[in-house]
């Protein structure tokens, strides 16, 4: 099992990049390979990716959610996979959004991938991709990011 941790900051509010990142069907918004994220009920959602010209699906359990703190989810079919995501309010218009994903690489091409850091370097591309869409995001329904109504 390999361990990756990463973290960006965002200049966003605590509540924006929580609810932001539970928002799963926007995944392919910010993160590379993922195609298609299907929330099936309050704890499970069905992924469809494509990574390196490979599509894989699979399903995946949310363990534990704290609002504004920390969603963490276990994959249930497909690859092993694992992880957490963390939101730590840095002032009133800043977070930290801290990822840590434990996966288990399948066959000879994920292995090499994995030494030559491709994982790691998807992770933090995620993550600046996350920052990017959130902080050049309009709003949403209950109005803008930076707390305007």
């Amino acid at each position: 099992m390999t361990q990756i941790q990463e973290s960006v900051e965002v200049a966003v509010p605590v509540r924006a990049a929580y609810d932001q990142w539970t928002q799963f069907a926007d995944f392919p918004r910010f993160m590379d390979g993922v195609e298609r994220v299907d929330q099936i009920d309050a704890t499970h959602t069905h992924w469809v990716t494509n990574i390196a010209g490979v599509t894989r699906e699979f399903d995946a359990e949310i363990t534990e959610q704290i609002p504004d703190n920390r969603i963490a989810w276990r994959s249930r079919t497909g690859p092993d996979q694992g992880g957490v995501v963390t939101f730590h309010q840095l002032d009133d218009a800043r977070t930290k959004v801290m990822l840590q994903l434990d996966h288990d690489p399948e066959g000879i091409v994920e292995t090499v991938g994995e030494k030559l850091g491709f994982v790691t370097r998807k992770a933090r591309g995620d993550l600046d991709r996350f920052k990017t869409f959130i902080e050049n995001r309009d709003g949403n329904t209950t109005g803008s990011w930076r707390g305007e109504v």
